[in-house]
């Protein structure tokens, strides 16, 4: 028996049974139960050397990573995550590897109720690449879109932002509770996971919005890592929060009533109002004084 298949036996020797699940891996395909709302699915692809140092980080966390980015997108419509197929190139002669990813992206999926139902493996002589494919279902409230922002409206965000680099870009949680909890307290008008950064992924909710924002510098929360980070980097704690990215926590808008309201009664801890949609462009408000802010973060190159 080739190690492919000896692994896939590891595989699914470790898969446990969910209702859900109709046949799991070791078919052609999946069979999951259709779910009674409209289905989510996202898919990210994340590389050695671009979004972690595999010699540095390890397999583990690693896998973690690339399950939690995935939910991350559930999480942003307020989705609730159901199943995920997996797909990975692994370096030749890695089944220690192999089997150590595993196991980070069941550390993720298993906090959330997530089966992984499939896949494919594949081995190469280059760098761990690793495609997860994660599918959600919209709660009876409906799934939270990017271009539902009025002007009027608060801009909140879940936490703290900044120096993701520090570790918080692999070791971070999926918003996924949170983002129901505040879908079911009040209506979300438009939401994003921040992952290219604040500012910029603002931008993508003005932008489909056709709106624009105005943010409070002194209202930003930003983490102890953005402090740290500042000391050597030249940036301010707040420039990191804004632009440093793979934050993963939540940008959202909700109506000036309902903010008010959460303010009061805080639906989960760690909310912190941080703007107002307006008619037109991006700002930045410090000392009484509004300035232009550019919707800089994370591009990947082409």
């Amino acid at each position: 028996m080739s190690q492919e298949f000896h692994y896939i036996r590891w595989l699914r020797s470790r898969t446990t049974a969910d209702p859900r699940v109709l046949v799991g891996p070791g078919d052609d395909c999946a069979v999951l139960a259709a779910p009674t709302r409209p289905l989510l699915v996202t898919t990210d692809m994340l590389m050695d050397g671009t979004d972690f140092i595999l010699a540095e980080v390890g397999p583990r966390r690693a896998g973690r990573k690339a399950m939690a980015a995935n939910l991350s997108d559930i999480a942003s419509m307020a989705g609730v995550p159901l199943a995920a197929v997996v797909s990975v190139a692994l370096p030749r002669a890695s089944r220690e590897l192999a089997e150590q990813l595993y196991l980070g992206l069941r550390d993720v999926a298993d906090a959330f109720n997530v089966s992984i139902v499939g896949g494919d493996t594949n081995s190469w002589d280059a760098p761990l690449a690793i495609s997860v494919t994660a599918f959600g279902e919209a709660t009876d409230r409906g799934a939270v879109l990017r271009s539902g922002a009025k002007p009027g409206d608060w801009v909140f965000v879940t936490g703290p932002l900044g120096g993701s680099i520090r570790g918080h870009h692999l070791d971070f949680t999926p918003r996924v509770r949170e983002a129901l909890a505040v879908h079911a307290a009040v209506e979300l008008r438009a939401m994003c996971d921040i992952s290219d950064g604040l500012a910029a992924d603002l931008g993508h909710i003005l932008e489909e919005s056709g709106c624009g924002a105005v943010l409070f510098a002194d209202a930003i929360p930003t983490t102890a890592d953005a402090v740290e980070l500042s000391r050597t980097s030249g940036k301010s704690p707040l420039q990191h929060a804004l632009g440093d990215g793979e934050d993963f926590e939540l940008v959202f808008t909700v109506s000036a009533s309902d903010g008010a309201k959460m303010l009061r009664e805080p639906p989960v801890p760690g909310l912190a109002k941080i703007g107002e949609c307006v008619e037109s462009g991006l700002w930045l408000e410090s000392d009484g004084k509004r300035e232009p802010l550019q919707a800089t973060g994370w591009v990947h190159d082409f």
